[in-house]
């Protein structure tokens, strides 16, 4: 059986195979794709050079577009190259790249919207400490770690790919190359990768999810024993904002990342990919604008 080093490259399925179909998805994810690019480096922008909005939380919420628009990026772009060919292939080390990229950068955003979460509970929670105690060189902390932890992780689940043995099946039922659909058609070392693809997924999610939640109650139980009213509405609409970017970021990767490989689970997985890789990064500033009049 060839292994992952023998195979010169794969074959994309892609979303569909239907001429008709490609054409249209063409256009529809060129616009979201355009629509992310400008959101986010507009929103980063707006933040570097408006003094109003450089606080800690803005300064998250630039890093986090930078994310959106790498992660976007480096699935949008080879997306859109293979809905206007008749062939979709990738080279092995482009399948690696890939992989490499979008795993580090998940955990990255993970890591981000955990310590956004945590940002909220000190502003509302501490105000007259907040000042003094989170400070750009003391955000700069939270932010280097994860980066580093990240693509520390991307590299350990990408060398486990190396071990995959195929049987002559070289068609990735995917738009990208995601280790779920890899695994499936894989024949030989798919355990290893399968249990660790799982088990990171599932320690690195749970821990930054548990940030968010708990500080996300204790900024309610905060709000609740607040007497101003335009106070609680402002920490609700903070906090609300945040949950929901949290809600379909973590809801789209457990659906996908925490099962095990099946053809019912690598379809499915095809069309929730679609959501946290071109969706989501083109809502986010809007969740976190929208609300915001500083931002207007």
């Amino acid at each position: 059986m060839p292994n992952f080093i023998d195979v010169t490259e794969f074959v994309l399925l892609g979303l569909t195979s239907h001429q008709e179909l490609q054409v249209l998805f063409t256009v529809v994810f060129l616009i979201v794709h355009m629509l992310t690019l400008t959101g986010n480096i507009g929103l980063s922008v707006l933040i570097s050079i408006s003094l109003q909005l450089q606080r800690s939380m803005r300064f998250f919420l630039s890093l986090l577009s930078f994310v959106d628009v790498w992660f976007s990026s480096s699935v949008t772009l080879k997306m859109l190259g293979n809905l206007l060919s008749e062939t979709k292939p990738i080279s092995c080390v482009g399948c690696l790249v890939q992989c490499c990229f979008l795993i580090a950068l998940v955990h990255v955003e993970a890591c981000i919207l955990a310590v956004m979460a945590f940002d909220g509970y000190m502003a509302i929670c501490n105000p007259l400490l907040y000042g003094c105690k989170i400070s750009r060189t003391v955000c700069a902390r939270p932010i280097s770690v994860p980066y580093v932890y990240g693509f520390s992780v991307s590299l350990t689940c990408t060398l486990w790919t190396y071990g995959l043995c195929f049987c002559g099946s070289f068609e990735i039922n995917h738009f990208y190359c995601a280790d779920p659909a890899l695994i499936k058609i894989a024949c030989g070392g798919v355990h290893i990768k399968e249990y660790t693809m799982i088990v990171l997924a599932g320690m690195n999610f749970t821990h930054s999810l548990s940030v968010v939640l708990v500080s996300c109650a204790l900024i309610i139980a905060a709000v609740l024993h607040m007497r101003s009213a335009d106070g609680r509405r402002k920490a609700f609409s903070t906090c609300g904002s945040h949950l929901t970017a949290v809600t379909l970021f973590y809801g789209t990767l457990l659906s996908m990342y925490l099962r095990r490989p099946t053809e019912e689970s690598v379809e499915q997985g095809r069309i929730v990919a679609v959501f946290y890789t071109t969706v989501i990064p083109m809502l986010n500033p809007m969740i976190y604008s929208l609300r915001n009049k500083a931002v207007k």
